[in-house]
Parts: structure tokens; C-alpha cells; sequence
């Protein structure tokens, strides 16, 4: 998986987690034309499709109906020409002016966004009474941070801020103000990761006292790469003489025509000759032929090492020429004749949506959550409640990506070393995606802005930075029984989606709701797969069986290297209070001893699993794995409990783990990826499952040192986390862009309820 450095240098414009809803005139912009004697009067008229496009909402016209309908967020606005009758999510307001068409163009008073979209009729977003506790940095906190920071006499030019994020106060005054509306005791308090050349620096400071709580240096950390990285690195290979030279062995001569993409060096042991005490990126490259696809024309067999504090190339490596792959090969069809055009599919939400977004927590049907944007996991759900008959019960207090692993199977000199920690050594929160309606996201999705601090500690908006949606799901339940009426019930679930881009690679993440009390977490791949230069056209070729040892050919003169991906959640369950056990059952066959024909029966063994490291395993799809609160029953005496499923998809159903021998130093840098189940006592300070900081890292920071005091899990606050991934062996339908691959993980109630929790979709009126 590869990063380019002008595709990232290009979000430092929208980096950026609070979110922002601009419903007031700011948004207006200039009017756009005068329109004399509306309805009795002189009024200033725009027109309104170019408003609706500044305003951000989306406009359509029925021409069988003479309908326009206006849809922004949570709003449907549907007018009709010549009328000053607006339906606002189905209820009627008289505007002030009407609609009016004018040589096919329709105009409207410049109030009217104020006076439609800010007529109080949409109810999906609300003002908090008190600001939640888990809200993330707002601008001016980011800047009162760094304000601090250099008022007490720590800070110094040159630093670079690898993150500046809220740090969370204690669970149990969290939980005690989601419940019930105690605020906190303790001071609001931002974290800061600061990177001084090569020494990585971290603190905190109380932003109510304006003092620096803290203020040291992480001995032997390697801090994460920042997007100026990036431009240092095509700086660096631009202005090296050994690197033209390696070129124009290849016959390329414009060295401004090489995309190069920056990639951390893993760690082995000494054997790549570099020094353990330098900040080093290597760097593969590409040529931009003018396809608008580099990624098709890899330089192979050349590898650059970068020293990025001295910002220039220290070393090359080449392995010999292999020629360019040259075929142009666009990935966004310019080169195909266009499909047949699909007929329209609208996702309507005439009345408003079903769901409240209130400052950043979100209520739907029985669930409640917070939801905020991490610059290096990307979204963090926290305090999530399932009210269950009035009653709000607890279920997780935080769940997020905890980190993921992209490691490459090849051992060429181009290759051996990919094994990218996206989040841990890139900051996936910062790789944000911008979403599109309609593509990225349905038509009816709420998309939400998010502001995080950039390297130079500046505040920064993500624009549609994440999005949350309900969709129709298939049946709940069904049941004809013969002679009787049907018995069916709508499943709806809400989405809430983000995506992150690491280069090649576009990673979607899915937190799915269901009514029913399931939490699904979907983890989709796509993009384009990073992909090695051969001489081989065909699989006829005498080259062919050494060129796709470690891969698959996809194309003419391309290798899909066989690679992995691997998501580590890390979820925070407080199943009904926060003290739970992990449950294991497992079916077996058992002797039939009570009579009758059978030879066999089917049965269960449980037990309850008693320490961290006897809970690391590799998940059997045949077993049941629970987090139990033994001290609560349903109604029967069952304990409360939910399901840990972690599970592929496609084309492996079973996330396998790391492929990788145990000597390995990645398997023993990088513990998480070969178990998919680990449970942890809960440690504010351990949020990632490959440490705080991997780059570089000689040894396992992460779930490897979590779980190595072996400490009791039963009965106690857990964090459960669950891995999942796949085994990517390419293939031909996934070039030259790859469509979305899909990998799982499911919470489900397990005797959490008393009986189905849908019953009530049922329910007389």
C-alpha cells in the first residue's frame, strides 16, 4: 500500500472534530439576480439553483408532478412555481414570497434559505443544554493549547505536532453524566504529541488552569509521518544526483515526472543496514505517463531511503532494470464506452429523518451514542445505551479502529519491507476522505464536518467528514402461519460511515445499528492495489512462474502482490455495568447415555476464561464467545451477555491471522494480527493494539505487552478486541480499480433481553 505525497499534500487544506452545521445568511453569498414586483411588492430574488449549490443542498426537478424538491441534511423542502407554499419535511409554511420561474429558471427571495431551512421544522439537529464532556477540541481549544504550551516556556520553533486531541476524563464521571446529566469534576484536558526533529515529545495541559500538566520526552519512539514528510521526500529524490543517475538507467529523464511514495522501514534487526537511530522513509516510485493512473507504471527494483532530517537521499538501492509498464491504464473508465445510465433510485425521507443529532451524540429508536472524529483511528463511539423499556442500559463506552496492518508477503528489494500500520504510523483520522452524496454515501445520509489539528497545531475542518444514514435492512422477522394473517416487521438499521485513504488504498468503515440491539462493524478495501513491474505480458511467457511466485498477474507487465489486510477494533463493553467476564462455549458430541436410538447428541461445554493471556485466540467460527456481566440475569436466570464475532467475507469467510513465520520480526513487533480475540483489563492508556508508537519498533508495545502481567479478566472492567482481515490474492477483476471487499465484526445480544426486542414494530397503536 503506497502513499503518494501530492494526493495527501492536498488534504493540509481540509484537515481538520467538532461538528459544523451551517444553516444561517453566512452561507448565502452574493445574490445572483433581481427579480421586481413579487406578489405585490419589490423584493431582491437569486436564482435558485446556483443558491442550493453554494448553500450545499440538492435540487430536482418533477417535471410530471411541477414539484422542485430541496434536500440538505435532514431537510426535505418540496415548492412549487408561482406558490409561497413550502412543505418542509411534510409540514405546510407560508414563505414570505413565492417561487417564480422565469424562462425555465426558478428564483426565489434571498431569505429564503433562513426562512425554509432555519424554520424550525426539521428536529434532526438539536443544541446541547451542556456540552458532553467526550465533545472533541473545538478550533479555539486547539489554539489555546499550543498558546499554552509556548506561554510556559516548553515550546520552540521547528516543532510539529504529530496530534492534539481532547484527553478523556474518567469513565465512571463520564458514564455518570450520560446517565444522569452530573457533570464532571475533572478540568477539561487536551493531549499533545509533538515530534522535535527526531525525538518525539508528548504532554498534557488543563485548559482550565492554562498550566502544562506535563511535558517529557518518549525515549527510543519514532514518531508518526507527517504530511510534510511527503514533500520532503519528493524534494529529496528531485534534487539527488544517484537517484537521476538510477532513472536514466531506465530511461526516464524528467525526474519531475516520478511520484514518489514515502514508507515507513519496519524494523529487522540490522539486517537492512540502517540505522536504528535515524528518522528514515524509503521511498518506491512511479511514472506519470498522463493516464491519470501512476500507479500502473511502477519503477521497479529502486528503492530510495530518505533521512528526513537531513532531507535528502542517503542511500540507494537497485536491484536491476525492469522496464516501466507503459500501457496506459486509467482507472476512472475515460477510456470505455459509458454504461447503459441506470433509471433513478431515490431514497426519500419526506417527513424528516428518525434520528436526532444532538451537539455530537446521536439518538435512534432505543440507541443513544456519542460520535467523534480521532486524527489517527478515525471515528470513536462512546457511552453507547440501548434504552430498553425505559430503562437506559449499558452496552460499550468506547469502541473505534484500534489499529490495522496492511503487511506484503514479497521479499524483493522493493517489497520486504511493506507492512504499513496505517493508523499508527500515518493517522488514518487525518487521511479523512471527503464524502460524496449519492456515490459514497445515499442520498438521505446527514453528512457531518470535523475539525482536527494539522502538524503545525492549527485547527482545521474536515468538510463531510462522516455521514449517518438509515437504511432499509430486509425483514426483521416472518412468520405465515397457514390460515392466519402474516406477521412480518421492516429491519431498519443506521450507518453511521467514514473513509480514509492511505495512498493507494480507500478504507471504508461502517458502524451499523440495528433495532434489535446489534452492533454489526464493516470494514470495506478499495482503491488500487500497489502493484510490482514484471517482464512478463502473459502467463505463457518463460517468465511468467518466477514473476508471479509471490502474486498474481493482472495485466500485462503487472503483478498483484499478495498481501493482507488486518482491522484490530478496540471495544470498550460494559454489558449491562462494567464489570463482565469472557464466556466460552463450545459444542461437542456427546454420547447419548439417556436411551433411545440416537448414538450421539449435540451439547455445550462453558466455562468462564481466567486471564488475559488464555483469552488471546485464534477465533473457531464453531465456538460462542460472550462478554458476560455474571452479575446480572434476564428473567429466566440467564447472565446478560453479548457476542463476539469476528469473520471475513468474499472470498475468506475466516480471518486467518498473520502469514507470516514466527521468526518473523513483523509477527513479534506486531502481536495483534495472528489472534482474533484478545481481552485486556481496562487501562485508559492502552488504546492501540500495536502500541502508541510503532514505527520502527523493535519489539510488541501493543496487545503483546497488554496481556503480558496475564491479569484476571473475570468479573472486572474488560476491553474486548477483536480482529478480522483478509488474505488479498489478487485477481484481474480487481484492476485497475479494485471493487469494495468487505470484512466483518458483530456485537449481538446473547439472553441481554428477555424475550425479541422488536416485538413492538408489531405493537398495537
Amino acid at each position: 500500500m503506497s502513499r503518494n505525497k501530492s494526493k495527501l499534500l492536498r488534504k493540509t487544506a481540509i484537515l481538520g472534530t467538532a461538528f459544523t452545521i451551517a444553516l444561517g445568511g453566512s452561507a448565502l453569498g452574493p445574490r445572483l439576480a433581481p427579480v421586481a414586483e413579487a406578489h405585490g411588492g419589490s423584493e431582491d430574488f437569486v436564482a435558485l439553483r446556483p443558491l442550493m449549490n453554494e448553500f450545499g443542498a440538492a435540487v430536482k426537478w418533477d417535471s410530471f408532478a411541477g414539484t422542485i424538491t430541496l434536500t440538505k441534511n435532514g431537510t426535505i423542502v418540496k415548492i412549487k412555481p408561482n406558490s409561497n407554499v413550502a412543505l418542509v419535511n411534510g409540514t405546510r409554511l407560508e414563505m414570505e414570497a413565492p417561487v417564480i420561474l422565469k424562462k425555465n429558471v426558478a428564483y426565489v427571495s434571498h431569505h429564503f434559505v433562513n426562512e425554509v431551512f432555519q424554520s424550525g421544522l426539521d428536529q434532526t439537529f438539536q443544541v446541547e443544554k451542556v456540552a458532553n464532556p467526550l465533545n472533541p477540541l473545538t478550533s479555539a481549544e486547539i489554539a489555546e493549547t499550543v498558546t499554552i504550551l509556548k506561554a510556559s516556556g516548553n515550546y520552540k520553533d521547528g516543532y510539529r505536532f504529530t496530534e492534539i486531541a481532547l484527553k478523556e476524563p474518567p469513565k465512571d464521571q463520564v458514564w455518570n453524566f450520560v446517565l444522569t446529566g452530573k457533570p464532571v469534576a475533572a478540568n477539561r484536558t487536551s493531549g499533545f504529541v509533538i515530534l522535535d526533529g527526531k525525538t518525539v515529545m508528548e504532554g498534557t495541559v488543563d485548559l482550565v488552569t492554562k498550566q502544562v500538566l506535563s511535558f517529557a520526552e518518549v525515549p527510543g519512539a519514532h514518531g508518526m509521518i507527517l504530511l510534510d514528510d511527503f514533500a520532503a521526500v519528493q524534494s529529496a529524490i528531485e534534487t539527488s544526483p544517484e537517484y537521476a543517475e538510477a532513472l536514466l538507467k531506465r530511461g526516464i529523464k524528467d525526474v519531475k515526472q516520478v511520484v514518489s511514495t514515502p514508507l515507513t522501514v519496519g524494523y529487522f534487526g540490522g539486517k537492512d543496514e540502517l540505522r536504528q537511530d535515524k528518522r528514515y522513509l524509503k521511498v518506491v516510485a512511479y511514472l506519470n505517463t498522463g493516464d491519470g493512473n501512476y500507479w500502473a507504471h511502477p519503477i521497479e527494483d529502486l528503492v530510495a531511503v530518505v533521512d528526513l532530517e537531513l532531507k535528502k537521499v542517503i542511500k540507494i538501492e537497485d536491484a536491476g532494470v525492469i522496464p516501466v509498464p507503459m500501457k496506459p491504464t486509467p482507472y476512472d473508465g475515460r477510456d470505455k464506452v459509458a454504461a447503459t445510465p441506470s433509471k433513478p433510485l431515490e431514497i426519500t425521507e419526506p417527513e424528516g429523518k428518525n434520528y436526532k443529532i444532538t451537539g455530537n451524540t446521536i439518538h435512534w429508536q432505543n440507541w443513544d451514542f456519542h460520535l467523534r472524529l480521532d486524527s489517527r483511528v478515525g471515528p470513536i463511539l462512546s457511552t453507547v445505551t440501548y434504552n430498553d423499556q425505559g430503562k437506559k442500559r449499558k452496552v460499550m463506552y468506547e469502541g473505534s479502529l484500534g489499529g490495522m496492518i496492511v503487511p506484503y508477503g514479497d521479499p524483493d528489494v522493493g517489497w520486504y519491507f511493506k507492512a504499513y500500520l496505517d493508523s499508527g504510523e500515518y493517522g488514518m483520522g487525518t487521511l479523512t476522505s471527503t464524502l460524496q452524496r449519492g456515490k459514497d454515501v445515499p442520498d438521505n445520509a446527514v453528512l457531518l464536518d470535523a475539525t482536527i489539528a494539522d502538524f503545525t497545531g492549527t485547527a482545521m475542518t474536515i468538510p463531510n467528514a462522516m455521514s449517518v444514514f438509515e437504511r432499509y435492512a430486509g425483514p426483521e422477522y416472518k412468520h405465515q402461519e397457514m390460515g392466519q394473517d402474516n406477521v412480518s416487521a421492516e429491519r431498519r438499521e443506521l450507518v453511521v460511515r467514514w473513509i480514509s485513504t492511505v495512498g493507494n488504498y480507500d478504507y471504508i468503515f461502517d458502524w451499523v445499528f440495528a433495532q434489535n440491539g446489534t452492533i454489526g462493524i464493516n470494514a470495506g478495501a478499495t482503491g488500487i492495489e500497489a502493484v510490482k513491474g514484471v517482464v512478463s505480458d502473459t502467463m505463457h511467457d518463460d517468465t511468467a512462474a518466477e514473476d508471479t511466485k509471490y502474486g498474481t498477474l493482472i495485466d500485462h507487465n503487472i503483478v498483484g502482490t499478495t498481501h493482507q489486510h488486518i482491522y484490530d477494533f478496540r471495544l470498550d463493553l460494559d454489558v449491562d455495568g462494567e464489570s463482565n467476564s469472557l464466556t466460552a462455549i463450545d459444542p461437542v458430541i456427546a454420547d447419548n447415555t439417556v436411551g433411545g436410538p440416537r448414538e450421539s447428541a449435540m451439547q455445550t461445554v462453558q466455562r468462564i476464561v481466567a486471564t488475559e493471556k488464555e483469552a488471546a485466540q485464534k477465533f473457531d467460527p464453531s465456538s460462542i464467545r460472550l462478554a458476560t456481566n455474571e452479575n446480572k440475569e434476564n428473567k429466566v436466570g440467564n447472565k446478560v451477555s453479548y457476542q463476539l464475532i469476528p469473520y471475513a467475507g468474499g472470498t475468506h469467510p475466516i480471518a486467518k491471522g498473520a502469514n507470516f513465520s514466527t521468526d518473523e520480526w513483523l509477527y513479534n513487533r506486531v502481536n495483534f494480527m495472528d489472534k482474533q480475540i484478545w481481552v485486556t483489563r481496562y487501562d485508559p492508556n492502552e488504546r492501540y493494539p500495536e502500541g502508541k508508537y510503532p514505527n520502527r519498533a523493535d519489539k510488541d508495545t501493543g496487545l503483546g505487552q497488554f496481556t503480558s502481567n496475564d491479569e484476571s479478566i473475570v468479573n472486572t472492567d474488560n476491553v474486548i478486541w477483536l480482529t478480522t482481515g483478509t488474505t488479498h490474492v489478487a485477481r484481474a477483476e480487481e484492476w485497475p480499480i479494485m471493487p469494495t471487499e468487505w470484512v466483518y465484526a458483530l456485537l449481538k445480544p446473547w439472553n441481554f433481553f428477555d424475550q425479541t426486542p422488536t416485538l413492538n414494530l408489531n405493537g398495537k397503536q
